[in-house]
């Protein structure tokens, strides 16, 4: 079974406050405000990047937007109030055939403890399940991430377990929690 969204190509999602939108060339400067941040970063297994990694990262977006088997979704997180672009979230079909998929986030650290996390996470795990008909959405995050556990819980994803030794990182080989969701647990 072929997953791909009802129609594909550019994508925008809107959620009570923000609007999840394709990247823009001209969104450098506001992805590398956090993207380069190592207060964001010290978590991940990438960053902080340099201005070129986050070119690159803008150019690699903008061309998957224009795809048209598109089956990734990386989406500027704008604060529709003040057109502020605030974070970076995804989701993206991991196994079509089996129906599966993967959510991720990061977020300016001046928006942390908003809600915003997980009001988009709500809107990826309804686009996934109505648009790309999957029927896994899971997540993982260092297991010393609180505000990615509470966001993902908040949406109504259950932790599933630890991912030992999951990750190669800069600082070496690290472990993730495992959180998934299906369409018929409750959100």
């Amino acid at each position: 079974m072929e997953v791909t969204p009802s129609s594909p190509g550019r994508r925008s999602l809107r959620t009570e406050r923000l609007l999840l939108r394709d990247f823009a060339p001209d969104d450098v400067e506001r992805v590398h405000a956090y993207a380069s941040d190592p207060v964001v970063t010290r978590l991940t297994d990438w960053g902080p990047n340099t201005i070129e990694e986050t070119r690159s990262f803008i150019r690699e977006s903008v061309l998957e937007a224009g795809e048209s088997d598109r089956r990734s979704f990386t989406l500027a997180a704008v604060v529709e109030e003040d057109d502020a672009l605030v974070g970076t979230v995804a989701i993206w079909v991991e196994d079509a055939g089996h129906r599966r998929g993967a959510l991720g986030a990061v977020f300016h650290p001046s928006v942390w403890n908003r809600g915003y996390a997980t009001e988009a996470f709500r809107e990826l795990i309804r686009f996934g399940f109505e648009e790309l008909r999957l029927e896994r959405i899971a997540a993982t995050c260092h297991p010393g991430n609180a505000g990615s556990v509470g966001a993902l819980t908040r949406a109504g994803l259950r932790a599933e377990g630890r991912l030992r030794s999951h990750l190669q990182t800069r600082h070496g080989r690290r472990d993730s929690l495992l959180f998934a969701i299906l369409p018929t647990d409750p959100r």
